[in-house]
């Protein structure tokens, strides 16, 4: 087991108001408790509102929990000690506009009290990585979305840190820049980074991260491997192609008897679909994912005179799984 690096334990924020002279609170993260390791990208998910961006302020120290607890590093969140061996990459990453991105590089170099030395060597290190390096000297008034994300990227590494904490990394790039974060994050990962990604694109998640949090209405509705939440909760399907070595002659026979074949080993409330394969064969579609299940079906049809000519598994992708967790809400809140 690697270290725990993020370890959130029943973390709670609620924001105390007024609605037309009425007090009205809101309970933005609602008893949330997940851990992210050393040396893994662990994505968070959910809609709007679901409370994502309250979490990480928390966990950054920017907003104060109202209960539960949480610690970076092994140290309480908001701590100096934790701080500093993080970096951060904000959705909206807001420069003076008199900078350049070396300028802006040497001054976040100096808010983390790096020397003069350190700076210049670090940005010429980012800058070549994040690929501004040809415009480094060149007003940020002048960059697009997607060059503020490149430097935003490169201010959040400026110190080095152990954890890196990213809303929304790839957001305003077109795919090739994408790629090229997506390219950094392995790199980060391989080198022993911890890296915690807030984001909406939900094919980025599922090619980079190697756990995700869903969260909805401020509580984690799943959490897991992508194919721990597949299995779970996004209906994976079982297609086996089979041809009949028992020679049954009739083919409502050699369906009848392979659905009953397959009913000895689903549980009650499984989907299963017999049709014919294009070759001749039949073929049959269950909804399992669970190993121990597959083994079983594949012993009964085999123990049945049935003539595997093919097996697969299919997962289903991260937004049919998001969906499942989260749809009902991801429409209302549109």
């Amino acid at each position: 087991m690697q270290p725990t690096i993020v370890d959130v334990q029943q973390l709670r924020k609620t924001y105390r108001g007024w609605s037309w002279g009425r007090r009205r609170d809101i309970d933005a993260v609602r008893g949330v408790s997940l851990q992210a390791y050393a040396g893994e990208v662990f994505g968070l998910l959910g809609p709007n509102g679901a409370g994502k961006t309250t979490l990480i302020k928390m966990l950054l120290g920017v907003v104060k929990p109202s209960g539960g607890w949480a610690r970076l590093f092994d140290q309480p969140i908001g701590s100096s000690a934790a701080r500093i061996r993080v970096g951060y990459l904000p959705e909206s990453l807001r420069v003076d506009r008199h900078h350049t991105a070396r300028s802006a590089l040497t001054y976040y170099g100096r808010m983390s009290r790096m020397s003069e030395a350190d700076i210049r060597r670090r940005s010429d290190e980012l800058l070549d990585l994040v690929g501004l390096s040809g415009r480094d000297r060149e007003s940020v008034r002048r960059f697009s979305k997607g060059m503020y994300q490149r430097l935003g990227l490169a201010q959040a590494l400026m110190h080095d840190p152990d954890l890196l904490v990213m809303d929304e990394p790839t957001d305003g790039l077109d795919p090739v820049g994408r790629n090229e974060v997506r390219m950094v994050l392995e790199r980060l990962r391989d080198a022993g980074k911890t890296i915690f990604l807030n984001s909406h694109i939900l094919q980025e998640v599922e090619l980079v991260c190697s756990r995700v949090a869903v969260m909805a209405r401020g509580e984690i509705r799943a959490i897991g491997t992508l194919d721990e939440l597949a299995s779970q909760h996004g209906g994976g399907r079982l297609v086996i192609t089979v041809v009949d070595s028992a020679e049954r002659g009739d083919p409502a026979e050699r369906v009848e008897t392979l659905t009953a074949d397959a009913k000895q080993i689903l549980p009650d409330e499984s989907e299963l679909l017999i049709d014919s394969a294009p070759d001749g064969a039949t073929r049959m579609t269950v909804a399992i994912q669970q190993q121990d299940l597959i083994d079983a079906m594949v012993d009964r049809l085999r123990a049945s005179h049935w003539s595997i000519r093919r097996l697969e598994t299919t997962r289903p992708s991260l937004e049919s799984t998001f969906m499942q967790l989260v749809g009902q809400q991801a429409v209302s809140d549109e």
